[in-house]
């Protein structure tokens, strides 16, 4: 398996960067929620793959350094917020247009397709407390009013699979959006999606929304993903080639374990084993637990367990090097989330940016898969 122009031994480690931008009849895009351009550069990908260009008419992003990271992968991109998604869309989505949204509708002009990862922490499980009623939780639907405002052709909303049960005003989010995008003539599908189904080389789900004027072809090719084969994508396939990597600066810098960790670690690979005995964990952890992944070793022949921000500490989740006594560096924890090595993190020059950047992307393949079949439905009507 290739992806855009990548070798067959090692398809991420692409060092030249396609023009996505000099291509004829653009793309446009709007990435709302863009976080360093993962859903973006998948609408590039697809875009290539079927011989356009791309066009960023808009991308919103809350933080700075992830806004940078964006605009060094997309310099070409129109129009870069650094700011609150509520300034430019009003949460009522029955209101009338507000002037600040004529006027962003007016600048971006016609629209392709709109993409958005709302802020996910609300919804996640792992926020037992909270999770249900999380303020963040009104961003997902904002997407909606996004859509009636800037009027794309195609849009694609992704989030944890958790986010079928979070509510908006005491309604489900999920078909909030979808009775509102059906409302403004869209056909719409959901589902949960196997991202290493994509191509990802991790044990990742998300859940995605694909919404299309009048297209049911490409809802078809949505509900029938995957769409290629994934046989090999694993993690040997994504990070096997970075084993001997030089550690110059702080994207191939692999975090400095503590002594008990190291001890961990070099009894894992002595013994041939992937998963912690009780008696080598904290002693909180000696007792009956689920956390059975924590302090493990990743396998070369699986793909990996999610990449969260995390992915730095063994502690955090199954985090160990295959073959090597440390944790994940940036640089495989960003292949791991399908990005190729022409997709620049310099911008980001600490471990925590990086960290944090790279755990709440979202993988490339996503909307690359999604946008080919609706491109390629396009194409061939």
């Amino acid at each position: 398996m290739t992806i855009d122009g990548a070798t067959d031994l090692h398809p991420l480690a692409v060092v030249e960067r396609p023009s996505f931008e000099s291509a004829a009849d653009p793309v446009t895009v709007v990435d709302l929620f863009a976080g360093c351009g993962g859903l973006t550069l998948g609408v590039a990908q697809a875009a290539d793959h079927v011989g356009r260009g791309v066009d960023v008419r808009l991308a919103v992003e809350f933080d700075q350094v992830a806004a940078d990271v964006y605009l060094a992968n997309f310099p070409d991109a129109r129009d870069v917020k650094v700011e609150d998604i509520t300034t430019l869309f009003s949460s009522e989505l029955d209101e009338p247009l507000t002037k600040t949204e004529k006027l962003l509708r007016e600048k971006v002009g016609g629209l392709d397709v709109l993409v958005g990862g709302p802020p996910c922490q609300g919804h996640s499980n792992l926020n037992n407390h909270t999770r249900r009623d999380d303020p963040k939780n009104a961003l997902y639907a904002i997407m909606a009013r996004a859509a009636r405002v800037l009027s794309p052709d195609v849009i694609v909303i992704e989030n944890v699979p958790a986010v079928l049960n979070d509510k908006y005003k005491a309604m489900n989010a999920v078909s909030v959006v979808r009775e509102r995008l059906a409302a403004l003539g869209y056909e719409v599908s959901d589902r949960v999606v196997s991202l290493h189904e994509l191509g990802v080389p991790q044990k990742r789900k998300r859940h995605v929304l694909l919404a299309t004027r009048n297209d049911k072809k490409a809802l078809e090719i949505f509900d029938s993903l995957p769409l290629e084969t994934t046989g090999g994508v694993d993690l040997e396939w994504a990070i096997g080639d970075l084993v001997e990597q030089a550690s110059n600066g702080p994207f191939d810098r692999a975090p400095t374990p503590s002594a008990e960790n190291t001890k961990r670690m070099r009894y894992l690979l002595a013994e041939d084993e992937y998963d912690l005995p009780n008696h080598l964990r904290p002693k909180c952890h000696q007792g009956k637990h689920s956390y059975k992944s924590m302090y493990g070793r990743l396998r070369w022949k699986e793909p990996a367990q999610t990449i969260t921000s995390g992915f730095g500490s063994i502690g955090q989740g199954r985090y160990m090097h295959p073959e090597l006594p440390r944790a994940l560096t940036p640089h495989e924890a960003a292949r791991i989330q399908g990005f190729p090595d022409y997709f620049a993190f310099d911008k980001a020059t600490t471990r925590s940016a990086l960290a944090t950047m790279i755990g709440n992307a979202v993988p490339p393949q996503l909307a690359r898969q999604l946008l080919l079949g609706v491109l390629t439905s396009i194409t061939n009507d």
